[in-house]
C-alpha cells in the first residue's frame, strides 16, 4: 500500500470532514478514499474517524496523528514539487479565491507579470466576498481581511486595508459635512455588511476612542456597489481604500471625518500547509508580497496629499 498516500487522505478527509468532498478535491472516487483510510486503520490498529450519516470526526487515535501527518504531506509535497520544477519549471494549476474588493482596479497587473515569470502556471480565480475555508473550498489560497478559520491553516499579511467614511462633494453641500462620528447619525448611510466587527464601529482621534452603532440605509456585501452609491450623491459610505482612492484622488469623493481613524485590517494569503502545490503558491505568495510595502501606492498616493494620516491603526 501506498502509506503516504493514504496518510494524505487521511489528512485531506480530516480537513473537510467528509469523505465526499475530499474525493472531490482529490479527484478520486469516493470509494478510493474509502479505501484508503481502511488501509491505514488496518495499519495503525485503530479507528481515526467516528463515522455517522451527517458527521465524520476525528476518533482520538486520528487526532493525535493529525498533526504530524500533515507537516509530513506538506513536505512531501514541498519535496515533490521542487524536484520536478527543477527540472522542468514549475508547471500546473492554482486556484485562489479572492476579494472582489481586490481583485477588481488591482489584480490584473500582478497577474499578468506572474505569468510572464511563470507562464506554465495556469491560474483559477474565484472572485467573491464570501468567506471560504479553503480547504474545504477545494482552494490553494483565500485572500481575505478574515482570520484563518483554524489553527490548521497559514495566515500570511500582505498590506494593510484602511476603511474611510466618504460622500460626494455635492452630497455634503447640500447635507452638511459631519464633524463627530455620531453626526453620522444624522446622515443616510451605506455600510458593508462583510467586516469582522459587523455592525460595531471605532473611531480613534487624539488618543481617544469613540465607539457607536450604526445602522445602514444601504447594507450589502459589495464594496463597488457602495462606492456607486456613493457617486450618485445618496449618502456617506465607508470604503476601503484601495476601492475608493482613485476616486478621492480625483475629487469625486471626499474623505468625511479625515482625523477620525477607523482601524483597519490586514488582506492575508490564508492557505493550508498541506497544499499540494506548496512550490507553486509560495512562488505566487511571494510575488504579491513584492509588490507591497508597508503601504500600498493607493495609499501612499493619499498620504503625500495630505487625504490619509501615515499613522495607522490595526485592528484590535
Amino acid at each position: 500500500m501506498d502509506r503516504l498516500e493514504n496518510i494524505e487522505t487521511f489528512v485531506r478527509v480530516a480537513q473537510t470532514q467528509s469523505f465526499a468532498e475530499a474525493a472531490r478535491q482529490m479527484r478520486v472516487a469516493k470509494s478510493v478514499v474509502t479505501s484508503r483510510v481502511k488501509q491505514l486503520e488496518d495499519h495503525v490498529g485503530a479507528p481515526l474517524f467516528h463515522r455517522s450519516t451527517r458527521v465524520v470526526r476525528l476518533s482520538d487515535v486520528g487526532q493525535a496523528f493529525l498533526r504530524d501527518c500533515t507537516e509530513l504531506v506538506g513536505r512531501a509535497n514541498d519535496i515533490m514539487d521542487q524536484m520536478r520544477d527543477a527540472r522542468a519549471g514549475p508547471t500546473g494549476t492554482l486556484r485562489i479565491h479572492a476579494l472582489t474588493g481586490f481583485v477588481l482596479g488591482h489584480f490584473a497587473t500582478l497577474l499578468r507579470a506572474f505569468q510572464v515569470n511563470f507562464p506554465d502556471i495556469h491560474l483559477e480565480l474565484i472572485v467573491s466576498d464570501a468567506v471560504v475555508d479553503p480547504v474545504k473550498a477545494g482552494v490553494d489560497c483565500a485572500l481575505q481581511i478574515f482570520p484563518a478559520a483554524s489553527t490548521e491553516l497559514v495566515s500570511r499579511s500582505l498590506f494593510p486595508v484602511r476603511r474611510v467614511f466618504c460622500a460626494t462633494p455635492e452630497y455634503l453641500r447640500t447635507h452638511g459635512t459631519p464633524e463627530s462620528p455620531r453626526d453620522l447619525h444624522k446622515h443616510t448611510l451605506g455600510l458593508y455588511s462583510g467586516y469582522p466587527t459587523r455592525d460595531r464601529w471605532t473611531f480613534h482621534h487624539a488618543g481617544e476612542q469613540v465607539t457607536m452603532y450604526m445602522s445602514a440605509a444601504l447594507l450589502t456585501n459589495s464594496v463597488h456597489l457602495l462606492r456607486e452609491y456613493a457617486m450618485e450623491h445618496a449618502g456617506v459610505v465607508c470604503l476601503p481604500t484601495l476601492v475608493a482612492g482613485d476616486s478621492i484622488l480625483r475629487g469625486d469623493l471626499q474623505v468625511v471625518l479625515p482625523e477620525h481613524q477607523l482601524s483597519s485590517f490586514s488582506l492575508s494569503a490564508v492557505y493550508a500547509g498541506t497544499s499540494r502545490n506548496a512550490f507553486k503558491l509560495r512562488l505566487f505568495i511571494e510575488h504579491l508580497t513584492a509588490a507591497f510595502t508597508r503601504v500600498p501606492p493607493w495609499d501612499a498616493a493619499m498620504i503625500d496629499r495630505g487625504l490619509l494620516p501615515e499613522a495607522l491603526i490595526a485592528d484590535a
